[in-house]
């Protein structure tokens, strides 16, 4: 009936969510990238979302090593370069 924490559990959560995470914006980039290649948008457009989810498949594999930190900004950067080839759009 101790409230104890459990240092060990976060660390295995703060992986599955960075690896997860890491997988599906993955997933989505490569999806948008495919959808906006056979489309009539400009060559930067499924460039930028395929280079994203390139840097999300790196975040990915790095929460899962156990560095959720270095994943994170790899998960803000690789999100951030899909949108800005939302712009060119």
């Amino acid at each position: 009936m101790h409230d104890v924490a459990d240092p060990g559990g976060d660390a295995r959560r703060a992986r599955w969510t960075a690896a997860g995470t890491g997988a599906l914006l993955t997933l989505a980039g490569l999806a948008a990238s495919v959808l906006r290649g056979t489309g009539s948008a400009p060559a930067p457009v499924p460039t930028a979302c395929a280079s994203g989810a390139f840097v999300c498949a790196a975040a990915a594999a790095l929460g899962f090593r156990g560095h959720t930190r270095r994943a994170l900004w790899l998960l803000i950067i690789g999100a951030m370069v899909m949108a800005l080839g939302d712009q060119f759009d």
